[in-house]
């Protein structure tokens, strides 16, 4: 059975299909600067040289065609023809309280998707998008949607709820949604079979630490609490988003710098974060070489984004009532080593003992933990990819 994996941005799009007999990935691939001048498609298939195809691509049904050209391509093809592809999976940021798990992208559930574009106005657009013109390039293949959001569902009322004036939930659905949730299933579940057990029986600490950061409680293979929030800008700093900030801030700074809506937006999501901090870069791999040099606000907002980690672990764990294990992953959790060790100093009470000489790897799905630590600690690469796959496919079986 072989599953085609979507992921649109406004001007991108991003793709893998799999083999799910073997769960292979056969090709992936990057279309760029889709309605903009110079599209260009990198297309890499396994076992085989990249391809790279210049054309322009005035939307996302232009893209769709290309790349679905590339995979049946007689020199960088994978499959023979398009009716080997039993399915498409779509990553969708934002389904609100509409759906708690994933689902057939039937005309009623992309009604009910259009109707939170409010919530997601820079995602659910573009993923939309990418639904629309692969039903119209795919008429008869089964299309499932994969939902950011979903895996936080379980979270009980206490804790998404926002204490604000109640109506402003019921009328515009203000509360916690949570964001990374595909990638924070797949590795709870990954730990857990790590650890040799049932995810029924474990509480595991998730932190998908990224230029865009979030952690997850995730108790019993159920998400219980997570840092994000109504949007990806609360939480943990992150590579240009502020994080969980006083919002009285907000009022204020608008007054004294004469700022519109739209301008402190813009300075929240594009001008904060570690990026607003140190002065060197959203990137921190650059914030990491500035810090060694002795940049001293680098330093800081090292130490500031390990600091909102490590605390926020320590107040996960008191939510769960314990903890089992505790997991990093994406771009920073899989490839720091001193940002890993670094979040979780000051831990050792809780039973976290870290081994320096384990945690001194990139991007393999290990223990960094001691021999006697009471709990786990794991590095484990996400795979959203593969995760929607595995949904989608379980889904149209079904």
């Amino acid at each position: 059975m072989k599953i085609l994996v979507i992921n649109c941005g406004s001007s991108s799009l991003k793709y893998q299909l799999f083999d799910m007999d073997d769960k292979m990935v056969l090709a992936k691939g990057l279309a760029e600067r889709i309605g903009i001048e110079g599209s260009i498609l990198t297309h890499k298939p396994t076992g085989k040289d990249n391809a790279v195809f210049e054309q322009p691509m005035k939307d996302h049904k232009e893209a769709l065609r290309i790349l679905m050209d590339a995979l049946v391509d007689p020199v960088c093809g994978v499959i023979a023809d398009m009716s080997e592809i039993s399915a498409v999976g779509h990553r969708v940021v934002h389904a609100g309280e509409k759906f708690a798990s994933s689902v057939f992208l039937t005309d009623e559930v992309i009604a009910a998707l259009e109707e939170c574009i409010p919530l997601a106005p820079l995602h659910n657009p573009p993923n939309l998008m990418g639904i629309e013109a692969c039903k119209a390039i795919l008429p008869d293949v089964p299309m499932v949607g994969v939902f950011d959001t979903a895996f936080h569902q379980t979270m009980p009322k206490y804790a998404y709820i926002y204490p604000l004036p109640y109506e402003y939930y019921e009328k515009y659905g203000i509360r916690k949604y949570g964001f990374h949730g595909t990638s924070h299933r797949y590795v709870a579940q990954r730990a857990a079979a790590m650890l040799g057990k049932d995810i029924k029986e474990v509480k595991v600490i998730t932190c998908h630490l990224g230029n865009g950061s979030s952690i997850a409680a995730v108790d019993g293979g159920k998400s219980v609490e997570t840092s994000m929030g109504f949007t990806p800008l609360d939480g943990l700093a992150m590579g240009t988003r502020c994080g969980t900030i006083d919002p009285a801030i907000v009022t204020f700074l608008m007054e004294k710098e004469g700022l519109s809506i739209k301008e402190m937006d813009n300075i929240l999501n594009k001008k904060s974060g570690v990026l607003g901090i140190s002065g060197v870069s959203s990137d921190f791999r650059d914030i990491e070489t500035a810090a060694d040099e002795g940049n001293e606000r680098a330093e800081l907002a090292l130490k500031i984004f390990t600091y909102r980690v490590r605390s926020t672990i320590g107040q996960y764990a008191a939510a769960m009532g314990g903890v089992d294990a505790v997991v990093f992953t994406a771009g920073i959790g899989e490839n720091s080593v001193t940002i890993r060790q670094a979040c979780l100093e000051g831990l050792e009470f809780m039973g976290m003992k870290l081994d320096k000489d384990r945690n001194n790897t990139r991007g393999n799905e290990t223990f960094i933990c001691a021999d006697d630590s009471k709990v786990a600690i794991l590095l484990i690469p996400t795979n959203e990819e593969l995760m929607i796959a595995m949904d989608t496919k379980e889904i149209t079986q079904a």
